[in-house]
């Protein structure tokens, strides 16, 4: 059977070596400034910026880019619903944990030999309807590089996900803002 092509970006799973992702979340800022709407699942950096009361600014994040978090929701103020709408100033709730191991659609299939190599995202557009995110996992780019954005982990194991177009992988973040020891946005 094949899989079905319905990227939602990235998807907290768990973090490394332990059970169920807990949900802890991070508030963000996101800037009147900003022309990008967000989406649950979107990646977000942090932009250098805060609001007045220090709260750390943060955008959506590059195909290619380092990343501090994924998006998990907003903070309903009257200017969001569902979805960060673009240059609009709001506060968003963010998965930040280096060691949280996420799911993400591979664009067009991956085999059991890639296992372990890092790629690049591809950015798709977000879904209205449901408010998510249309990133995926760019397997054009996968190599060893390590600058690449994401790890690839392995297959995610539920029924029907086979190795192939569209399969849904277990990845990290490779590039966090959040890891490295070297002072940056």
């Amino acid at each position: 059977m094949a899989n079905t092509n319905i990227p939602r970006g990235l998807v907290p799973l768990r973090e490394a070596g332990s059970g169920v992702e807990t949900g802890g979340l991070t508030m963000y800022y996101h800037p009147a400034s900003d022309a990008t709407p967000l989406y649950i699942g979107d990646p977000v950096v942090k932009n250098g910026s805060a609001d007045a009361a220090g709260v750390p600014g943060a955008v959506r994040a590059v195909a290619a880019g380092p990343i501090t978090g994924v998006v998990q929701g907003f903070v309903p103020d009257g200017t969001v619903a569902g979805y960060g709408p673009a240059s609009t100033a709001y506060y968003l709730l963010v998965c930040d944990d280096p060691n949280t191991e996420f799911e993400i659609q591979d664009n067009t299939g991956l085999a059991a030999a890639d296992i372990g190599l890092n790629a690049n995202m591809t950015v798709g557009t977000g879904n209205a309807y449901y408010h998510t995110s249309g990133f995926t996992l760019d397997a054009a780019t996968k190599a060893t590089t390590a600058t690449l954005a994401l790890k690839i982990l392995g297959l995610r194991m539920t029924p029907g996900n086979d190795f192939g177009a569209y399969n849904k992988l277990r990845v990290k973040i490779n590039n966090h803002t959040e890891a490295n020891a070297v002072a940056g946005l």
